[in-house]
Order: structure tokens, then C-alpha cells, then sequence
């Protein structure tokens, strides 16, 4: 599988999608008072881009860039019409059109390509300088969410990965400068969706839902995860953005298995009106404990939010229904060659029964760089690249 670095053509394509759709990025315009801090904040960071520091990206399959192409799974996406409006036109295993959230992130800090696959032959020599990306398509945070997939990278096993990462990366520069590798590299962490959708209402009556009501496995999770993180800041994680879930009852595959007349899932949404909250309330906390802002919660409920309640002011025709897919919403199966196909992913807000579009994909790294505390707390990307240019 081959991975570029970002050609030419892939940055004029981002320039001309962002051009294009200018109108709708005033929603994240900050208040005013924060103008002119944002362009003292953005001068730095426009300096600082010069080196870009690695990128390590650790979850399930709003992340994945090809891992579990190198798995006998059927969590995977390499075959079209995946892929269709990647720079290559190639499916890669993103769970995409086109670009995902670490590709779009890989860009916003300065890198030369987005992390490859750690599974991937390629990831090697100097290409290990850039960083990798341990995600896996079906994972949770819970070893035994996914379970249906057999062969995935749990989210343990992903941190193993980074640990034998950070040896293979030793022999090529010495330890020293892996460990400044590390400790000034950005990660991105994204879990929690497949922990209700592929467990706890995976089935009627699922194991993890006859032993706790949603009130108490949230928390159980929550606490879990709090186990994952602690152990990635041992491994030398110093930022780290954690997104949280999406409006899981609002996604295509909700809206029509459990949704009443294509509406949200009132249940499936109820817990991520849970769970978000509480998560950011956790890592918070963490950062008390460690004293430092190591952990930045990503609301990216609230971000994704703002398409299904109004798609057509972030220039969407729907957020009802994905570009690919069939049957209700285009919210069954997969997304394979038979299924329907819109013929305009700008549209759509969903590329396929769960995941994003590329689109909106940018939308959401637009509000992870520039959002306000209320998006990004303590900070925004933006900030954090600033911050971390004068130091």
C-alpha cells in the first residue's frame, strides 16, 4: 500500500476545498476580545511550523489509516469506493473519501506526510522520525469491545506498539534524542464510540448491558480509560488532544436501525450526553494530579453536533443520510462498490453509516485548531503550537 508525503496536488486540493467553503468557517470565528491574542498565537505557530514535531495517533476507526489493512478482520476499509477523493483515488484503509483527522492534523502542525500505519512495511528509516499511527478500526476502550472482529489492535496492545516504537526509533537516533522525540511529539487519542455502538448496544440484552445500567458503565469506562492514558503519559505523551464521542445517535446507522421515523437514537445520544462530559471532567482532573496541561479535551460532540442540528449553515445538503451505503438513511451495511454513491461528497456530512466525510473531517480540525475553551479545553491547537515554538 502506498502512502505518499503530501504532493502538491494534495495541498492545493486543501487550499481550494478551504477557499471554497470560506462562508462557513465564520462559525468558528472566536469572540473578539481573543483577536488579537489569536494573531500574536498564529504568528508563532506559522514560525514554529518550520519543524514540525512527530504525530502519534492512538484509537479505532475515525482514525485508522491502514492498520487494519495487515489484519484478518473485517473492520476495514480497502476497497472503493473508499478512498475516491484521496490525492491518489486510492482506497487506504481510511474510513474516508478522502482525508481523515490525523491527515488533516499532520497538515495543520507542518508535517511532511501524515504518520503511516505502524503495521505498515514503509514505516521505517527516517519515515519513523514523523511519528505512526497505532489506530485500529473497532476498537474501544474496553478489551473486549470489537470482540465481533476478531483481529484488531486493542487499545492496549496500540501502547505495547508505542513502546516498541520508541525502541526501534533508539537504534536509529540513540535514546536521548527519542525520548525529546516523545516528550515534544503531539498525540491524538480518540476512543469511546465503539464501547456503546460495538458493545453495550451491540445486541439486545449484551453482556456489558445486563451488568450496568448506562448511569454506571459510563463511569466504569470512563475510569478505564483513565488507566490508558496514565500509562501513555509513562510512555512519554506530554500533549495530548482526547476527542470525545460524536452524537452517536445521530449517524446514519443510529438514525435507521434504532431511530424512530430516521430521527437521533434518543438512547444511543443520552450516552454520549454522558460520556462526554465526563470524560472531559477526568482529564482535567489528570491534569491536576500531573500538574501540567498534558491532556486536551477535544468536544467533538459538540462540533459534529452543529451539522446534524443545522447542515445547510456549514454548507451541507443533509446530515441524515450518508453519501455511501443502502437502505434506510444509507445507514445499513458497509460501504462497498454496490452501494448507493452520492455524486457530491461536499454535501454530505457522513461518508459512509458512522464516519465523517472529508468535509466535514476539516470542519472538525478547524474547531480542534482554533475552537474556544468550550471546544478545547484548556486549549486549542493553535495555542499548544504556540505555546510550544517558544520553548
Amino acid at each position: 500500500m502506498k502512502h505518499s508525503t503530501w504532493s502538491s496536488r494534495s495541498r492545493s486540493r486543501s487550499r481550494s476545498s478551504n477557499s471554497s467553503n470560506g462562508n462557513n468557517l465564520n462559525v468558528f470565528i472566536l469572540p473578539a476580545a481573543a483577536a488579537l491574542l489569536l494573531l500574536l498565537l498564529l504568528a508563532d505557530v506559522a514560525e514554529g511550523q518550520g519543524q514540525a514535531r512527530a504525530f502519534f495517533v492512538f484509537g479505532d476507526s475515525l482514525v485508522d489509516v491502514g492498520n487494519n489493512n495487515y489484519l484478518a478482520t473485517t473492520a476495514r476499509a480497502d476497497a472503493p469506493p473508499y478512498g475516491i477523493d484521496y490525492p491518489t483515488h486510492v482506497a487506504t484503509g481510511r474510513f474516508s473519501n478522502g482525508f481523515n483527522i490525523p491527515d488533516l492534523i499532520s497538515q495543520r502542525i507542518g508535517a511532511s506526510e501524515s504518520p503511516l500505519p505502524y503495521l505498515s512495511p514503509e514505516l521505517n528509516g527516517e519515515r519513523l522520525l514523523v511519528g505512526a499511527n497505532f489506530a485500529s478500526a473497532g476498537v474501544g476502550i474496553l478489551n473486549d469491545t470489537g470482540a465481533q472482529f476478531v483481529n484488531i489492535i486493542r487499545i492496549n496492545q496500540q501502547l505495547q506498539f508505542f513502546q516498541q516504537y520508541q525502541d526501534r526509533v533508539s537504534a536509529l537516533i540513540g535514546i536521548a534524542e527519542t525520548q525529546r522525540l516523545i516528550s515534544q511529539s503531539l498525540v491524538l487519542m480518540t476512543l469511546g464510540g465503539n464501547d456503546f455502538v460495538n458493545n453495550y448496544y451491540l445486541v439486545r440484552n449484551s453482556a456489558r448491558s445486563r451488568q450496568f445500567t448506562i448511569p454506571n458503565y459510563v463511569p466504569f469506562i470512563i475510569s478505564e480509560f483513565r488507566k490508558v492514558l496514565l500509562r501513555l503519559y509513562e510512555l512519554g505523551g506530554r500533549r495530548v488532544i482526547v476527542t470525545g464521542t460524536g452524537p452517536l445517535g445521530c449517524v446514519p446507522a443510529e438514525r435507521a436501525q434504532r431511530g424512530v421515523n430516521g430521527e437521533c437514537s434518543v438512547e444511543l445520544q443520552r450516552a454520549a450526553s454522558l460520556f462526554n462530559p465526563q470524560l472531559e471532567q477526568m482529564l482535567l482532573g489528570l491534569n491536576a494530579q500531573l500538574g501540567d496541561n498534558v491532556f486536551i479535551a477535544a468536544n467533538t460532540q459538540l462540533t459534529h453536533y452543529a451539522f446534524v442540528t443545522n447542515p445547510q449553515a456549514f454548507g451541507f445538503e443533509t446530515a441524515k443520510d450518508a453519501c455511501c451505503g443502502q437502505g434506510p438513511n444509507n445507514g445499513l451495511g458497509l460501504c462497498t462498490p454496490l452501494s448507493n454513491l452520492c455524486p457530491n461528497r461536499d454535501t454530505y456530512a457522513f461518508w459512509d453509516p458512522f464516519h465523517p466525510s472529508e468535509r466535514a473531517n476539516r470542519f472538525i480540525v478547524e474547531q480542534i485548531t482554533f475552537g474556544s475553551v468550550q471546544h478545547m479545553n484548556p486549549m486549542n491547537l493553535s495555542t499548544i503550537l504556540a505555546m510550544d515554538s517558544r520553548t
